[in-house]
């Protein structure tokens, strides 16, 4: 998720099936670097799985999606938090978040897992939960922000306490972290840390678990958005996914 923001204002409307009248929910989001999700390229539109799913829904949901300009993480979460952006995607439902967000039902799957370098693989192989670390003493890199499953949470104040935790804010950060050892594992969103890595030209391999296999949800805001918008979406998705239309779309880039 790298912090680059776009010099100029970004407003794209993705057009509905509604001609020559508004559309019933339109809704804001802002662009990020998070490939292989949503990225953008030097003269080139705005792309990636997670986009293509989410303008999918909506044109599908009659409902506009406005694209801001990219922010970082944390400001991106702060806006969402101050009425500033009505949609985030890729969420995790949690009991914390409803206070303020209500969620779609789930459009795909993530996976979070933990990396090395491959000359270092054959050192971690034996690392069957992420509880191992600890024992190993083993230096984890972590991303600062988001939510990584009910395990991670619970080891990370230990990992903190220990010494044994660094953070990072986008996935290129923490992947050069890695390279120059300074942390000997990297945790995160395995699609995302494999893209970065390749893009990197650094050998990373998975280690033999997973820390994390769940689905998300496009997460709206409770205080910009209705009940009405979200059945809409809700609808949307259940219709797409009977017609293998996200399917289609998440197969293309690897993910099912």
């Amino acid at each position: 998720m790298q912090a680059r923001t776009v010099g100029t204002t970004v407003a794209l409307l993705y057009a509905t099936a509604l001609p020559a009248q508004a559309a019933p929910c339109q809704l804001k989001m802002a662009l990020e670097q998070w490939p292989p999700y949503v990225y953008s390229k030097p003269n080139s539109a705005p792309t990636g799985l997670d986009l293509e799913l989410t303008q999918a829904i909506f044109r599908e949901a009659g409902c506009a999606l406005q694209l801001l300009p990219e922010l970082p993480t944390a400001r991106r979460q702060r806006q969402f938090e101050q009425g500033g952006l009505d949609v985030l995607l890729a969420a995790s439902d949690t009991a914390e978040r409803r206070k303020i967000a209500r969620f779609s039902i789930p459009y795909r799957t993530e996976s979070v897992s933990l990396f090395v370098r491959t000359e270092q693989l054959p050192r971690y192989q034996q690392l069957r939960g992420i509880e191992g670390l600890l024992g190993m003493q083993v230096s984890l890199l972590a991303p600062k922000i988001g939510w990584y499953g009910a395990a991670y949470a619970k080891l990370q104040p230990q990992l903190l306490a220990s010494g044994h935790l660094s953070t990072f804010l986008n996935f290129q950060q923490g992947l050069r972290m890695l390279e120059a050892g300074r942390a000997d594992v990297i945790l995160g969103d395995s699609a995302a840390l494999r893209y970065e890595a390749r893009e990197l030209g650094l050998a990373i391999s998975a280690l033999p678990l997973t820390v994390l296999r769940a689905p998300v949800h496009l997460m709206l805001n409770k205080n910009t958005t209705t009940l009405e918008d979200l059945e809409l979406i809700n609808a949307a998705i259940t219709r797409l996914e009977k017609q293998g239309v996200l399917a289609e779309i998440r197969n293309r880039y690897g993910e099912f």
